[in-house]
């Protein structure tokens, strides 16, 4: 049982995805198309409506690729169900999780047994104060948006909370995915915003880097 007297299950079902990625209270939206996620969605709502987001190590289209050990585990929150079985889900983002050990089931879907002890706080609105660095982060990411051609909604983002803003980047921006992996594992929001404003720093100015010489060309 968490802090907020969630009771979250010793087992769930792991959808491993290495492009997608779930923080607590973002929301992530999903086709399930393959069978065996087909599978894995008619468990998850007939069971706990809990589905653990985690992503293979490696980018090998392996069927049971070996997985990171720290995932994300989101609640189904809406679902539909198409003629041909498909479902489309979206996830709310729940608590993080650490992967004990996994089995494939007879759907051919995987099961984890999961260890919560470590983010017993995930399910509640964070406590720290993070108002300080909100200016910080707001500065790098125009800078990085405009540095890689892409826009942003800044009504929305002003009256946005930092968390929000935050896993709302880490989750639409183009970063490699082992970054993502890393912005998950941060220990603390706080140490998530320092991350992500180096990301974005660092992707910034590689950017423009890349328009350097072009600028020059035509420059001459």
């Amino acid at each position: 049982m968490t802090d907020t007297g969630l009771v979250l299950p010793d087992e769930i079902a792991l959808f491993p995805l290495r492009d997608a990625a779930l923080f607590p209270r973002s929301h992530l939206p999903l086709n399930m198309f393959e069978p065996r996620y087909q599978a894995m969605t008619e468990y998850a709502l007939g069971a706990n409506r809990l589905i653990g987001m985690i992503r293979p190590r490696s980018e090998n289209e392996d069927m049971n690729p070996p997985l990171y050990s720290i995932g994300c585990a989101g609640r189904v929150v809406s679902f539909s169900e198409t003629d041909n079985g498909q479902f489309v889900v979206e996830l709310l983002g729940v608590s993080r999780f650490r992967l004990i050990s996994d089995h494939l089931t007879d759907g051919n879907f995987r099961m984890g047994e999961v260890d919560w002890s470590a983010f017993r706080s995930d399910p509640s609105s964070p406590q720290e104060d993070t108002d300080s660095l909100r200016p910080q982060l707001l500065s790098s990411l125009e800078t990085y948006l405009k540095s890689t051609g892409l826009a942003a909604d800044w009504e929305t983002i002003d009256n946005a909370a930092t968390e929000t803003i935050v896993n709302s980047v880490a989750v639409s921006c183009p970063f490699d995915a082992d970054e993502k992996q890393a912005l998950l594992e941060a220990p603390s929001l706080t140490q998530r915003i320092r991350d992500l404003m180096t990301l974005m720093e660092i992707a910034a100015a590689e950017a423009l880097d890349d328009m350097a010489p072009d600028t020059f060309s035509r420059i001459q």
